[in-house]
Order: structure tokens, then C-alpha cells, then sequence
């Protein structure tokens, strides 16, 4: 038994999802769900985004998972003050049973997703259940758990996604038949994203779910951080504890596949031209005077034969591939499989930010991870640092190195569509 009193944790097998009774707003106290919803924390990344969602409606989510005050203390008190206050005045309120909650989202391009939110059993990782792919940054880590031991709460699900048969499995069976009665909620965000929610309450169906599940294992898509937050805050808590669970979206990706795109860097105070300058004789590095839609499939091309990248921020383009084998032997470390050492994010943290370029991959001050293609090259030009572009991965590379439990660096891909924040919460004190 361990001092948390997890003694029990080699007992279980499989994944554990809990029905649970999720905290929703109140349609007819908000001025819509679409404005009180956002998307996950670590998205919205520029103050001017939170300030945007704010403004959006009184009791928009961000003022939970992004509170704004001075201090880290100061932030989560509020964020406690915010939450207890809502709940009082009927803003959220619990619904009466405990559910498993079928979610839905669609867009005008064909894409449609969906899976199942609950209280997922949080695990150890020598059970193998829930498989991470991406290293965390522990300063990330500890401002997500002060948050939620201040609200007592799981404000976002994270994202997990698991491999089906291919066929109609019990989850996936009730899944669409659930699909086809009247959602709990359905609403339209800005980004097109039309969103829908059913609960799931009948203990059978319930139960056929969670057998089904148990012969699974998932892979983290989306939510590292708060993974490692969950299993944190597990081993404060003496168990048997609501702490032992944490909120999640398990989705099916044979039934319901996932778009994998990259996340790309900003390095601040690196203007490009002294970004390529170190570059000659180690890349080949091509200029494109073309618009970012062109320069992005130059990138693809490049990438398929390689590792290459994308920089940006000098009203221009580079493209940065064929890395000399030498430098790659010297600086990429030899003892992880070769899937990790021919990633482009890999080449890109171990050859370029650390030997090349001798910039901190976890020091805010120096490097920005933004998802959006076009806002990163707008920062660079803006600021004078240099975008550093990346091609997405494919997910299966991803899922193979999860399961020989190799970790790529931090950052290295977006899954999505993200489940929109504010949908459905957990409280612990229910």
C-alpha cells in the first residue's frame, strides 16, 4: 500500500468509467450555450482570447479555466468564488441522475465525431490503460491542480481516444441509437462546430458501456496535463475518493476518426534571419515567396521524405529540410526507437532548439506552443521572432511509440475536434 492508500490500484483491469451527475448551465440564465462554452484551456492561449470570451457572456466557462487576477492564489480563489456563486444562483445546476453522456459534434465539412464523457478510473502507468505520448511541463501540472483543488472540480473533459473493432461494438450501438432521440442540449459555436449532448441513465445501458470498455486501452489525445493532474491530486487523496476519478471524452477512432494536426513554436527574440543563419551547411533551405496555403503543401511534400519545417515571421517563408545524417547522429539520442528519432518534433527540440538555436524548450519567455496555423505566422511578423511550422503526425505513429512507452516531446500534436469546455462539469462535493 502506498501513502495514499491506493492498495487496491493492481487490482482493477481495464478501463473504469463512472456515470456521474454532471453540472450544466442553465439555458435560460445564460444568453446562450454557444457564448458560455470555450475551447480547452491550453488553447486559448492569448490574453485577447480570453478577453474575447469574457466579453462573450457574463458566465462564459473561461472565467473557470482561465480566471484572471494577479496572483496564481488570487486567480484560484476566484475561480472557487466564481463557481460556488453560480451554483447558488442557478447559472449551473446538477442533473438529477447519474449519467454516462453521449457527445456530439459535427461540422459543415463532413466531420463527425462522437463519444462517451464520464469518470474514468485514474490509473497508474505501469497498468497500461491509459497511455500518454507526450512529456508535461510540471509548472503546467501544478497551476491545473492548485486550480482544481480550489474549485473542487473537473471544469474540462480531456480527451482519450480507444480502438474499436471496426464494427458496432455495445458502446458504439448505443451510442447512435442514443444519438437519435432529443438531445439534452444542442448549440452552434463560432467556429462552425455544431455541438450536441445526450445522458445516458439507464443503469443496463450503462453497465453494457462499462463491459465494453474495460477490454480497452486509450490513448491520451488531448489533456496531458490534466491526466498528470488527475493522478496527482489521486495521491493526495486517501482512497476510496471522488479523487480517484477524473472527466473524460472517450471516443472510438475505428468508428470515429480523429483529425490529427501539428502545434506550432514561437521563439521570441529570435528574428529569422538570425534563426537560418546558424541553418548553412547543416539544412538545405529553400525561400517561397508564395501564400501560407502553398508554403503549408510545400511543407507536406518535404515531409514526406524527411524532416523538414516551415519558418516564418520576416514577410516570408522558409522551408528547412534534409538534415545532415552527422548532425543528426550527434545530437539525437540513439536509445529510442527509430519512429522517435525521425520525428520532425524530435529533430526539431533535440537538433534545433537545444544544439543549434540553445533555446529552453519549457521556458515561456522563449518559446510559445500555438495551434493555429496562421495567428502563429501574424505573431512572428508581429513580435520579430521566428514561426516554426510543423507537419502534423500521423496517429498511429503516435499510438505505436504510446504503447512501447515512449513519450514524444512535448507538444508534438492536436487532436481534435476538442470537446467544447462548458458543456458538462464534474464537481467533486456531489
Amino acid at each position: 500500500m502506498n501513502s495514499a492508500g491506493h492498495s487496491e490500484a493492481t487490482a482493477h483491469r481495464g478501463l473504469e468509467l463512472t456515470p456521474f451527475r454532471g453540472l450544466r448551465y442553465d439555458p435560460d440564465r445564460v444568453g446562450s450555450l454557444a457564448a458560455v462554452t470555450s475551447p480547452p484551456y491550453d488553447v486559448v492561449v492569448r490574453p485577447d482570447g480570453v478577453l474575447h470570451l469574457e466579453s462573450a457572456d457574463p458566465y462564459n466557462i473561461v472565467r473557470l479555466i482561465l480566471p484572471q487576477a494577479p496572483t496564481a492564489a488570487a486567480r484560484n480563489e476566484q475561480a472557487a468564488k466564481t463557481l460556488r456563486r453560480w451554483l447558488s444562483e442557478g447559472v449551473l445546476a446538477a442533473d438529477p441522475r447519474p449519467g454516462l453522456y453521449v457527445y456530439e459534434q459535427r461540422d459543415g465539412d463532413g466531420m463527425l465525431q462522437r463519444g462517451v464523457i464520464g469518470a474514468l478510473r485514474v490509473t497508474d502507468p505501469a497498468e497500461g490503460l491509459v497511455l500518454p505520448h507526450e512529456d508535461v511541463m510540471p509548472h503546467i501540472v501544478a497551476d491545473r491542480a492548485d486550480l482544481m483543488r480550489a474549485t473542487s472540480a473537473n471544469l474540462e473533459p480531456l480527451l482519450l481516444t480507444y480502438r474499436g473493432n471496426g464494427s458496432t461494438t455495445d458502446t458504439t450501438a448505443i451510442i447512435e441509437r442514443t444519438a437519435e432521440q432529443p438531445p439534452l442540449l444542442s448549440t452552434t459555436t463560432e467556429d462552425g462546430f455544431s455541438h450536441r449532448l445526450w445522458s445516458i441513465t439507464d443503469p443496463a445501458e450503462q453497465s453494457r458501456i462499462q463491459a465494453d470498455l474495460a477490454g480497452h486501452q486509450a490513448l491520451i489525445a488531448d489533456g496531458h496535463h490534466r491526466w498528470a493532474t488527475y493522478r496527482r491530486l489521486r495521491a493526495e487523496h486517501p482512497s476510496p475518493s471522488p479523487w480517484d476519478h477524473g472527466l473524460v471524452l472517450l471516443v472510438d477512432t475505428a468508428r470515429y476518426p480523429l483529425r490529427v494536426r501539428a502545434i506550432h513554436r514561437l521563439l521570441h527574440g529570435l528574428p529569422v534571419a538570425e534563426a537560418l543563419k546558424p541553418l548553412d551547411d547543416l539544412f538545405r533551405v529553400r525561400h517561397l515567396e508564395v501564400p501560407l496555403p502553398e508554403a503549408l503543401d510545400a511543407l507536406a511534400d518535404a515531409a514526406g521524405a524527411g524532416n523538414a519545417f516551415l519558418l516564418a515571421g520576416d514577410g516570408t517563408f522558409h522551408l528547412v529540410d534534409e538534415p545532415d545524417p552527422d548532425l543528426l547522429a550527434r545530437t539525437v539520442p540513439a536509445d529510442r526507437p527509430a519512429a522517435w528519432r525521425t520525428l520532425d518534433a524530435t529533430v526539431l527540440h533535440a537538433t534545433l532548439l537545444d544544439h543549434i538555436w540553445h533555446i529552453p524548450e519549457d521556458s515561456p519567455a522563449h518559446i510559445a506552443y500555438i495551434h493555429d496555423t496562421a495567428a502563429t505566422v501574424s505573431k512572428a511578423e508581429h513580435d520579430g521572432g521566428t514561426a516554426v511550422l510543423m507537419h502534423p503526425v500521423h496517429e498511429e505513429v503516435v499510438r505505436d511509440l504510446a504503447r512501447q512507452g515512449v513519450t514524444m516531446p512535448r507538444k508534438s500534436t492536436s487532436f481534435g475536434p476538442k470537446p467544447a469546455s462548458g458543456l458538462v462539469l464534474r464537481t467533486l462535493d456531489l
